[in-house]
């Protein structure tokens, strides 16, 4: 069997490309459509009209990236990819991983409930009840406030004192708020670790004078350096099967007290900064792990089902 691959992508970069030219070198079939373009027709054999492989099923969908848009759209979209799995296609990352990471009042839930080391959060609705959360809990140090929908550091804000908080139509009346975790700095670090197929690919180190560690905001990616690299790799891995994401970047520090924590999972992660300080191709790595995948299932089934690794027990 030639595997049909599709990548879902709505920003066609070098990394994207990168990946589909790996898939193609590694034997398959390989079509980039936005998901968008993907539609609902019940005239069609499977449900789905796909701008691709002459309206044939592909063996796996691979989500790179789903451009933003009204809610009914972003839902619409969403159920595409739930369409697929429906169908028996393995879609990576999965419509519920990517909502999962999303949300991220939904993923330290999940790092929480798997016995993870994340920040104390709280995630609430309105201006009033943020105010009681930050006056119960200032007293024990600044909060930081984030997006529930965001990403690449944008819209965090440090919240010391009540007047700190923004107004509800900043936020969109969702105040997601988090314990500012002390660590050393400056410079400030933290880790990126990328998780693929339930193994660290690649890793690295984020240096910045602010304390928002993103590269687009101005951090130095570096080689990773230390002894707590295996440390570091089980608990992103442990990280990544709790929000059933079979890749991830995941955002890793260490806290003054030498306790790692689990800042973020993003289930469509960019992989620039990290790929310009390691020696592994990252979307060679993709590209194998799915089609390993995709041989695996082959031999134990006509029709390749979606399979994800389970998290650990709570200890």
């Amino acid at each position: 069997m030639i595997p049909r691959i599709l990548i879902v992508n709505d920003r066609s970069g070098p990394r994207s490309k990168s990946l589909a030219s790996w898939l193609r070198k590694r034997g398959a079939i390989v079509r980039s459509v936005p998901l968008a373009a993907i539609g609902f027709d019940t005239q069609a054999p499977a449900g789905l009209a796909i701008p691709a492989f002459g309206g044939a099923l592909p063996h796996a969908v691979l989500v790179r990236s789903i451009e933003g848009g009204s809610f009914e759209a972003v839902t619409r979209r969403l159920g595409v990819l739930h369409a697929f799995a429906k169908l028996g296609v393995p879609v990576w990352n999965s419509a519920q991983a990517i909502e999962r990471c999303v949300d991220k009042s939904m993923t330290t839930f999940l790092l929480k409930n798997a016995g993870l080391p994340t920040p104390k959060t709280f995630a609430v609705e309105g201006l009033a009840a943020a105010q009681m959360v930050a006056e119960r809990e200032l007293p024990n140090g600044p909060l930081v406030l984030k997006p529930l929908f965001g990403a690449q550091g944008r819209g965090i804000k440090l919240i010391r004192e009540l007047s700190d908080l923004p107004a509800s139509e900043e936020v969109g009346d969702v105040f997601y708020l988090q314990h500012y975790v002390p660590r050393p700095g400056p410079p400030f670090r933290d880790f990126r670790v990328f998780v693929c197929g339930g193994e660290s690919v690649a890793m690295m180190s984020r240096r910045g004078g602010d304390w928002i560690t993103n590269v687009n905001r101005g951090a130095t990616p570096e080689p990773f350096a230390g002894s707590d690299e295996a440390e570091l790799t089980d608990l992103a891995v442990a990280a990544t099967a709790a929000v059933g994401a079979d890749f991830a970047g995941v955002d890793v520090m260490r806290a003054a007290d030498g306790q790692l924590t689990v800042l973020e999972v993003n289930s469509m992660p960019a992989w620039s900064g990290l790929q310009s300080v390691v020696s592994v191709d990252i979307a060679d790595a993709i590209a194998a792990a799915l089609l390993k995948f995709l041989a695996d299932c082959a031999e134990h089934m006509a029709t390749p089902r979606p399979y994800r690794f389970a998290a650990p027990a709570n200890s």
